[in-house]
């Protein structure tokens, strides 16, 4: 009779139960931001002598600081401060979108260390010369960061489009298809470091790390915190995230969330993905732009032009944005009725338009949503906060990976 069930993990050696238990220390300093060896082993439940040494283990691998006295509010003497490192390992994250390359390092609190920003035109630039020249703002970015004595653990990059197994599939506005970017990235990357020394390299969707620096930086954190929510990200085209139960929601082949794409009008404008009417036609950068009166390729210094107008009260450019807002909440709607989110939360470009978009796609969520949660003014729809993006979260999940096995990550600093 065949067996149908999965193999079972390996059992537990005394050294795979200590890197877990390394992780575990090291989380709950990350998660706290300062607490004492006695507050950590009371919080994952070792005994203060096995929290004591795991303690050590990681300010000698350069993972944690100690400094001053803390009271715990417990009887005793007051422990020293253990805080995570801002030294040593940290995150590269590389957003590549249509009109700007943005580049940053993180230390290992998710602290946005050092940021480099190119505002270029990457339509129909070959993949290998977008890909070389993120490698150069990169490799200036990491001569930043060490300066600042930080060393990235790997590099991750942001890419607005579907992503794979380390590839472009398909990027409409780029014009990219089944472009492999991890490699192309890191062998330029590789070139342009000391001794060629190679960096691991990874890549997302540019809106699913934008979501994740929502999640772990943004306005999501406290006793309220929002756990599940969609994240649409306005640029030139426009992306979408799904967060559920502070995971992102990727679909059974990595592709969920490609919100830009669902069709508003079945007879509307063709679309680069080669479907017509899909929302990115109505609210996408260049529809806006166009639809105020504004050269649709001007970027962003047409972005703020169109804000300035706003501002200013000019009648077609606010009436723009309200029916780029209705065609938000229409397409958001159905979204909200399937998925059930906390919150639907607009990013990028979306984000210093909300007084004009927000309450027009407010009016279609209160008309459409079926289960009466979404009523206007509700603060279920808002603006993402200025605490994140795509390159600070891309930049962020390599250090989680780090704070998820150090030991690994010493390994690979020692050789």
């Amino acid at each position: 009779m065949k067996n149908t069930l999965d193999p079972l993990e390996p059992k537990a050696d005394k050294d795979t139960v200590r890197r877990h238990n390394l992780s575990l220390v090291l989380r709950a300093v990350h998660d706290e931001g300062e607490a004492t060896r006695a507050a950590v082993s009371a919080r994952v439940g070792l005994t203060r002598a096995a929290v004591s040494s795991l303690v050590e283990q990681l300010l000698a691998g350069g993972f944690l600081t100690e400094q001053g006295k803390t009271f715990s509010g417990q009887a005793g003497r007051p422990g020293t401060a253990l805080r995570v490192a801002r030294t040593g390992p940290g995150g590269l994250g590389v957003e590549i979108n249509i009109d700007y390359v943005s580049v940053c390092v993180v230390d290992l609190a998710g602290a946005d260390r050092v940021r480099l920003t190119e505002h270029v035109d990457n339509r129909g630039v070959p993949p290998g010369a977008v890909l070389e020249r993120a490698a150069r703002i990169a490799a200036r970015t990491l001569r930043s960061a060490a300066e600042q004595e930080l060393r990235p653990a790997g590099a991750r990059l942001a890419l607005p489009g579907l992503v794979s197994g380390g590839t472009v599939r398909q990027a409409p506005n780029l014009g990219w298809n089944r472009v492999a970017a991890e490699g192309l990235f890191g062998q330029a990357l590789s070139r342009l470091l000391p001794e060629g020394r190679p960096l691991p390299v990874g890549s997302d969707n540019e809106a699913n790390a934008a979501a994740l620096a929502e999640l772990w930086f943004g306005d999501f954190r406290g006793p309220e915190r929002v756990r599940s929510f969609l994240y649409l990200s306005g640029e030139i085209g426009v992306g979408g995230a799904i967060v559920v139960d502070g995971e992102l929601l990727r679909g059974a082949h990595g592709f969920a969330g490609e919100i830009g794409h669902m069709v508003a009008d079945a007879e509307g404008p063709q679309c680069r993905c080669g479907s017509r009417g899909c929302l990115e036609q109505y609210a996408g950068q260049a529809a806006l732009l166009r639809g105020a009166g504004l050269d649709e390729a001007a970027g962003m210094p047409g972005v703020a032009e169109l804000e300035r107008r706003a501002l200013a009260g000019d009648t077609r450019t606010v009436a723009a944005l309200e029916r780029a807002g209705r065609m938000l909440g229409l397409v958001v709607s159905g979204a909200v009725n399937l998925l059930d989110p906390d919150a639907v939360v607009l990013g990028g470009i979306y984000r210093p338009l909300m007084p004009w978009l927000g309450p027009a796609a407010d009016r279609e969520l209160t008309l459409r949503v079926v289960s009466g949660l979404w009523p206007a003014g509700s603060g279920r729809l808002r603006g993402s906060s200025s605490s994140g993006d795509a390159a600070r979260g891309a930049a962020a999940r390599v250090v989680r990976d780090v704070i998820a096995d150090p030991a690994a990550y010493a390994i690979r600093a020692a050789r």
